[in-house]
């Protein structure tokens, strides 16, 4: 089973590149953000748990949220393999998610990271915000400040899969295609 966490600062790709992975590989899509709103939406026990934590400012404990994706897991049974998205974003997390896989006797095969440098994120992110409506990707105090988020929360996660071999650096920049050949080729 092919277990891929892509991971990466806003802007590097990775939303595209997720497509392309599934595509390619016939991979189910895990996405923290969808499972979010979908329990939200349809007012499930779970979702209505997590807002409780959200409405208060809080995050959303990591066993809760590694509740909603083993019953979005459990949804695909015959799935090849997963591509998480948004999750793990900490160390705790990840750990969390390695002991949820080894009771599906499975784990985490590569956790890819696009590196992207941030000037060229800003970049990428203003002109996105030009054409997606999104305030977030508008503003490049925002965006600065979301890049400094992801480099020092979430970063660190890199040394935690590389401390399992499972780190792969995948260089971001380059047409659509070529970085997705780098990914497909850290893969085989």
């Amino acid at each position: 089973m092919l277990n891929i966490v892509l991971f990466g600062p806003p802007g590097a790709g990775k939303g595209t590149q997720s497509e392309n992975l599934i595509k390619h590989y016939g991979l189910a899509h895990l996405s923290t953000g969808d499972i979010f709103r979908a329990n939200f939406k349809n007012g499930t026990e779970l979702g209505l748990l997590a807002k409780s934590y959200m409405d208060k400012g809080e995050l959303v404990p990591d066993e809760v949220t590694i509740k909603m994706l083993e019953n979005e897991y459990d949804k695909v049974p015959n799935a090849k393999g997963f591509i998480f998205d948004g999750f793990p974003r900490t160390e705790a997390q990840a750990a969390a998610l390695d002991k949820f896989l080894e009771r599906k006797s499975t784990s985490i095969t590569k956790m890819l990271a696009l590196e992207v440098d941030d000037e060229e994120l800003m970049k990428r992110l203003l002109e996105r915000g030009k054409s997606s409506g999104r305030s977030d990707d508008a503003d490049p105090a925002i965006i600065r400040n979301r890049i400094n988020e992801y480099n020092h929360k979430t970063a660190p996660l890199k040394n935690y899969y590389s401390k399992q071999n499972k780190f792969v650096s995948i260089n971001g920049i380059g047409t659509v295609e070529e970085i997705f050949e780098r990914l497909k080729k850290s893969l085989n």
